[in-house]
């Protein structure tokens, strides 16, 4: 019950009188008939509120403003649904007041930015931001000052913008210089963008932290600045699978009010180098579809369609080993239907296990924490085949094309990944499978697929195979160190070590898999490739042999996970004040 009564009185819009009462949390106005019968009601929480200005004013699509003496306008987060989208979109709602007075109008200004500071402490107050102008459809400085800048500005938040001019300069800038005075980094741009500024600010954090982030046994640290993504690129699978929608305006909205989404990482081990990822990593099939993509960039995002094609008519199929860490299969499972929404239920309660003596978000970057520190945890599982493809994702990685993702109940911040594992297969199986990500059928169900949820996952070749070159590796402008070192067999258990598993499961169904011939001769008559590059989030890792490790809610974005308005089956767990569910789907 909200008791904090700010003020109230009579405020007019248009030539219609409404009750108008600001409270805590809360700014509402109800119209009132000539018999001062209360009507509609329509209620802003004060947290959503994006900014209060005197006068009528107009923001989108260009600004303007009527300066009059007794008029505000009031402008705040207006939600609707988005054909096609899983989530909601936003839209900046606008409504504008007439006072009796311009002392009433000023009391009226007065209070509602007061309450914007009182009740939304994480507001974002200066931005460092990053556009690529090449990404997608090579809109995204047209996207960024016509549509979040004004909003930004409304926001009062204060932006340095560099456009880059080459690969990589948002991760070298983020390295290098000075970031103190920012509250964030926003991107604007796709999802190779994204994780410029992903691998700048966990570099960043970890080198003042002095940690060697190269050392897959150590437990990195959380990264103290938000990021915040503006969708420009070709998928924007990120922003799909944290937001709902791709749209510029309901992200950038996201930035102004402060919202927080933790999110986890996973870090690819190789040698001496070290890659992070948070959607894809991929190995087979994805690797080669990157590739071959790579070789067709002149046809835009088509040459991802082409190059898929490619790919599957090449028929191919790769040996391997993989060793997995599973995941306490008490807490949640990848089969168990559910969908990872805005106040997640399981990502609520990892956060309690992630950072166990922490209790309020702001205190999470200042606490060290080990991800393996439960001994019951069970030992690494291993497999040998020959597989179509092998996919790692700590996200659903569901994109407008895929709406569910490569795994539908993977959740953004539970401190776990999905390990999908195709085995070798004919090729209509494999089609079969690539067909039910565009549908909502389940990917899982199909005999030659196996997805596990995992903490760290480790691939290699089978014994007496050497890593041998891709056929289009000596393409690539990728360079990896010099000397491989063995990646580290164990994991950090509170001063002890776990050590792999020494037996191998067997698989005797893989032993009666029987190699395919090419299916199209005239695209296929070249040699066959012995092993796959990996794809890390749109990144050719020209190597076979990694190991991953799934770093807990490692950084935040501005974000609060997928909303979903419509009524589906709730299996909320826990408080109500912590709010937090997940949502049976079909």
């Amino acid at each position: 019950m909200e008791t904090d009564l700010r003020l109230e009185s009579s405020l007019w819009i248009g030539n219609k009188r409404y009750r108008a009462v600001l409270t805590g949390w809360h700014f509402k106005w109800t119209e009132v008939d000539k018999k001062n019968a209360d009507k509609k009601t329509v209620s802003v929480p004060v947290a959503e509120v994006v900014g209060v200005e005197e006068g009528r004013v107009e923001i989108l699509p260009q600004r303007s403003v009527e300066d009059t003496d007794k008029d505000f306008t009031v402008f705040y987060v207006k939600r609707s649904r988005s054909g096609g989208s899983c989530g909601l979109l936003w839209s900046l709602g606008r409504t504008q007041f007439s006072c009796p007075s311009r002392a009433l109008r000023d009391q009226w200004i007065k209070h509602l930015r007061t309450a914007l500071k009182t009740h939304s402490p994480l507001r974002p107050h200066r931005l460092l931001v990053f556009i690529n102008p090449f990404g997608g459809k090579k809109k995204g400085r047209e996207i960024y000052h016509s549509l979040v800048a004004p909003l930004f500005e409304l926001a009062g938040i204060s932006s340095h913008v560099i456009v880059t001019e080459r690969a990589n300069q948002a991760r070298d800038h983020l390295l290098k210089k000075d970031l103190t005075g920012f509250d964030g980094v926003v991107c604007v741009g796709g999802d190779g963008m994204f994780s410029e500024i992903l691998h700048g600010l966990i570099g960043r954090t970890q080198q003042e932290a002095g940690l060697c982030e190269s050392d897959p046994t150590v437990t990195l640290q959380p990264c103290p600045l938000h990021m915040g993504i503006i969708p420009a690129g070709s998928t924007d699978c990120v922003c799909y699978a944290t937001v709902g929608v791709i749209d510029p305006v309901t992200s950038a909205l996201h930035i102004i009010i402060g919202d927080s989404q933790p999110l986890d990482v996973c870090s690819v081990h190789h040698a001496s180098s070290v890659r992070y990822s948070v959607s894809l990593v991929g190995y087979g099939f994805y690797g080669d579809v990157l590739v071959e993509s790579e070789k067709h960039r002149w046809m835009g995002p088509l040459r991802y369609d082409y190059s898929g094609t490619v790919v599957y008519l090449s028929n191919r199929s790769y040996a391997g080993v993989v060793q997995y860490l599973p995941a306490d299969p008490l807490l949640s499972s990848p089969r168990d239907k559910t969908r990872c929404l805005s106040g997640c239920s399981v990502c609520s309660k990892s956060t309690e296990r992630l950072f166990p003596h922490t209790s309020d978000s702001g205190s999470l970057y200042s606490s060290h924490f080990s991800q393996y520190s439960n001994d019951s945890e069970g030992e690494w599982v291993s497999v040998e085949g020959r597989f179509r493809c092998i996919s790692l994702t700590c996200m659903s990685s569901s994109c407008a094309r895929s709406p569910l993702g490569l795994s539908p109940s993977a959740h953004l911040a539970d401190g776990t990944g999905d390990l999908i594992l195709v085995w070798d297969t004919h090729p209509l199986n494999f089609l079969k499978f690539l067909h039910r990500h565009t549908s909502t059928q389940d990917q899982f169900d199909l005999p030659f697929v196996e997805v596990h949820r995992v903490k760290a996952v480790r691939f290699s070749l089978p014994e007496g195979r050497e890593e041998g070159g891709h056929e289009e590796i000596g393409q690539l402008n990728c360079r990896i160190g010099d000397e491989e070192r063995e990646c580290v067999d164990t994991v950090s258990r509170n001063g002890s070590q776990q050590h792999l598993a020494q037996s191998v499961v067997g698989r005797e169904i893989m032993n009666k898999h029987k190699m395919v011939t090419p299916i199209l001769c005239g695209l296929c008559c070249k040699k066959t490739p012995t092993v796959s590059v990996w794809n890390c989030d749109g990144e050719i890792l020209p190597f076979s042999e990694i190991f991953c490790k799934i770093h807990g809610q490692l950084v935040r974005l501005y974000a609060r996970g997928i909303e979903d308005g419509s009524a589906m089956h709730s299996c909320s767990q826990g408080s109500d004040k912590s709010k937090s569910r997940c949502i049976l789907y079909e």
